[in-house]
């Protein structure tokens, strides 16, 4: 290794087969259980169409600029995220890296818990009756959320995300997600048309989707949670992104291949939303949903449907099976955060990064997988806290640090100077400020709620 850290070392041996390859895997990245486990519950907390218009809103004109500098970095410097910031930024730059280390590392601890708990629920979907209420879809969550289940769980999603990227970019995560992203977009339009026939779907649209509530706008548990849903929903400030950014081909498109990533993950949570509402209002399960972070995904929707007999089983099975395949797309760029930085900084081959960070990150995920209010708290910390300051260091990176980095490599790539003008310009004058605003805002709330204040 060089003696400087800062040093550029060209492009990593592995590089994706194709531009859509790597469009497909980063909406993969994007798209997971943050769409069909968060949306429903934050909108229903939010006020409907109030929380819809801020995600949109920091999706668009926040996150979309953080995306496009990240990807910027990973493919500008060629290296993982631990490194990325310190050759962009120089060594003052480097708790950025680690950041993105732990964001990663917290987030896949619990995640691998969420993806448990939807196999076995797919599993019990396939092999058994739905629950008959929500007395007895409670008592079968308490089963599966503590105990040896959750654990066993925990350690068998782990495992099969290790050995996805232990295969490698093309064998692994990019395979994975050829086959995987269209699949979830089939199954989801699936069962959006069926939802769409249910007898109150109007109602759940209305109701939840559709409902305004314009105190709701500046509410400071809305805005945190629509901020915790676009960063964590997109990927932004958790070093996914930049992580696969640096197996980019320099001539790649960025920003067009930005929009498509964000346009995918947005459609995916909206219409995930149309699925979960028509449910919702059709069985009456609304106080399940907006009093529980789990209770959408793995009591009301298993609940409702299991009203249904054997059509119900068959929805439900498809609906955990679209749910596992979006955790699975998530949790390999997860992975990947810190295994890339071991294999740059240390120079270890990609198996041996891979199974030490699976060990890692099964030892650290046991305490949520024993305990829902751990994996709350988790996910409240890493999931939106860390998030939210990753991508508040990265705009100001790219934004005030390197600029002259992000434009050379965008206009090397054909960029047009317009664009990039705009695009600096949000990433100085929008995402900074509003991200800042977003952060505090994120910080006073969360520890408002965990004080007990009003």
């Amino acid at each position: 290794m060089a003696d400087q850290i800062g040093a550029e070392r060209g492009r990593p041996p592995e590089q994706w087969g194709s531009s859509l390859g790597f469009v497909l895997a980063a909406a993969g990245s994007a798209v997971g259980l943050g769409n069909l486990w968060g949306f429903a519950y934050r909108a229903s907390q939010g006020g409907g169409a109030a929380f819809v218009l801020l995600y949109v809103l920091i999706v668009a004109v926040v996150c979309l600029p953080v995306l496009v500098a990240e990807m910027v970095l990973g493919r500008s410097t060629g290296h993982a995220p631990l490194v990325a910031p310190m050759t962009a930024g120089g060594r003052r730059w480097a708790p950025l890296g680690w950041l993105y280390i732990a964001a990663s590392v917290g987030i896949l601890s619990y995640y691998a818990v969420l993806m448990g708990w939807t196999g076995r629920s797919l599993l019990h979907a396939l092999t058994s009756p739905l629950p008959a209420d929500i007395a007895a879809a409670e008592s079968f969550f308490a089963g599966i959320s503590s105990g040896g289940d959750a654990v066993l769980g925990h350690l068998l999603s782990l495992a099969l995300t290790g050995l996805v990227v232990a295969a490698g970019i093309r064998s692994g995560i990019e395979r994975l997600s050829r086959w995987g992203m269209p699949l979830l977009f089939v199954v989801l339009l699936a069962l959006l048309l069926w939802a769409a026939a249910l007898p109150a779907a109007h109602e759940g649209y209305a109701g939840f989707l559709l409902r305004w509530d314009a105190s709701k706008l500046t509410d400071l548990t809305t805005i945190r949670n629509a901020f915790t849903q676009a960063f964590f929903s997109i990927g932004a400030g958790i070093g996914c992104i930049l992580a696969y950014a640096a197996y980019l081909d320099r001539r790649s498109g960025i920003p067009g291949e930005a929009v498509a990533v964000v346009g995918m993950d947005t459609a995916v949570g909206l219409m995930a939303g149309c699925v979960t509402f028509p449910i919702v209002a059709s069985f009456g399960l609304a106080d399940v949903v907006s009093s529980s972070t789990v209770g959408t995904l793995f009591i009301a929707l298993p609940t409702g449907l299991g009203s249904l007999g054997l059509a119900g089983r068959v929805v439900a099975a498809a609906f955990f099976a679209l749910a596992y395949v979006a955790a699975i797309t998530s949790s390999v760029s997860l992975l990947e955060v810190p295994v890339s930085s071991l294999m740059d900084r240390l120079g270890w081959s990609r198996p041996r990064a891979v199974w030490l960070m699976v060990a890692v990150i099964a030892v650290i995920g046991l305490p949520s997988a024993l305990d829902v209010a751990v994996l709350e708290k988790m996910d409240a910390v890493f999931g939106g806290v860390c998030l939210i300051a990753g991508g508040l260091l990265m705009a100001l990176l790219m934004g005030w640090r390197a600029p002259e980095r992000f434009s050379s490599d965008l206009r090397g790539s054909g960029t047009s100077p317009r664009l990039l003008r705009l695009l600096l310009w949000g990433l100085r004058w929008v995402s900074v400020p509003v991200i800042s605003l977003g952060l505090i805002v994120s910080v006073v709330d969360l520890a408002k709620s965990w004080s007990g204040g009003a």
